[in-house]
């Protein structure tokens, strides 16, 4: 029996009862890294792919096609679907036609687009602009044609930054998330709310399925999973989760320890790292993640035995399969 697409993958996971858990990533060992642990699907940040790749904010800097290459090279790093930032679609609805379908064609299952003007930016960031209801309905359908011609099962997520942007309120994002549904979105997704409070009062007004931002939400406010389940939510979404999150404020601390101290907080800061696993979790070799075993599998696989004696007279990875 073939293997379900992965478009239809991330679609049941949107459209089953049972809440589903999106971590933002931004490289594909981030995405290895999260489907290693378990998660059913992953999510490509545009932000942080902006910031990794030309070094600039989430500002509408980086391009299409910077953006979409990022988000294939992710794709077909894992076999769970990844969802991804689609920015605005890159122009008015022709540049989204042509968006979705080479999104599509790069292995992404799914995608948001933004009702923002072009330049946009970061949704938590001030100084946001919404286009004109009728023009971002405009984008949908042209998202819903060009997605039907190629994968009906390409999910698309109606986003809008109406709350906190120039003229926008809560009721303003729901009367547009109503549009966008009726134009072809699949997925209800309100950017930029800031409370419990206007989270449930979103869903009680809106379609489900839906996807919920929480990296705005105080993380002493926030429900389980299974709360946030009851409550209507389909996918409990965390953009920044994977490493910019945890990890940035860990590396800005030890660099500045490094840079002061040298090798003495390289000592410090590794023996904190050897005791980790020990306290936390046996977290395997990044190596080991990255599929370092896979090389030696496919070598021993095509390689003759003179060439594969060399893993008789070295020492060092990888690693055997246990």
């Amino acid at each position: 029996m073939a293997a379900k697409k992965k478009t239809t993958q991330l679609r049941e996971l949107f459209t089953r009862t049972k809440i589903f858990v999106l971590p933002g990533c931004s490289n594909c060992f981030e995405a290895r890294l999260a489907q290693t642990i378990g998660f059913e699907a992953v999510y490509m940040s545009g932000g942080r792919t902006s910031m990794g790749l030309v070094g600039l904010p989430d500002a509408g800097f980086a391009t299409m096609t910077e953006i979409v290459l990022n988000a294939r090279y992710m794709a077909n790093a894992v076999d769970v679907p990844l969802l991804s930032d689609a920015d605005t679609g890159y122009g008015n609805p022709l540049n989204v036609y042509r968006s979705v379908k080479e999104y599509i064609r790069s292995g992404v299952a799914g995608i948001h687009i933004e009702d923002q003007v072009m330049p946009k930016r970061c949704g938590y960031t001030a100084g946001k602009q919404i286009v004109e209801l009728d023009e971002a309905v405009s984008r949908y359908r042209a998202a819903n044609d060009a997605r039907n011609e190629l994968d009906p099962d390409f999910v698309i997520a109606g986003r809008t930054d109406a709350v906190g942007a120039v003229g926008g309120s809560l009721d303003e994002a729901i009367r547009r998330s109503h549009a966008y549904r009726k134009a072809g979105a699949d997925i209800t997704y309100i950017e930029g709310l800031r409370s419990m409070e206007d989270i449930v009062y979103c869903l009680e007004r809106t379609e489900k399925p839906t996807m919920i931002n929480l990296y705005g939400i105080s993380t002493n406010d926030l429900p389980s999973h299974q709360e946030m389940q009851r409550m209507g939510i389909s996918c409990a979404f965390y953009p920044e989760m994977v490493g910019l999150r945890i990890v940035y404020p860990v590396m800005w601390e030890f660099l500045n320890d490094f840079k002061t101290r040298g090798t003495t907080a390289l000592k410090e800061w590794e023996s904190w790292w050897n005791d980790f696993p020990k306290k936390y979790s046996a977290a395997p070799h990044f190596f080991e993640i990255a599929g370092i075993a896979m090389v030696k599998q496919l070598e021993e696989k095509y390689l003759s035995p003179k060439e594969l004696e060399k893993y008789l007279v070295t020492t060092g990875l990888p690693f055997e399969k246990k």
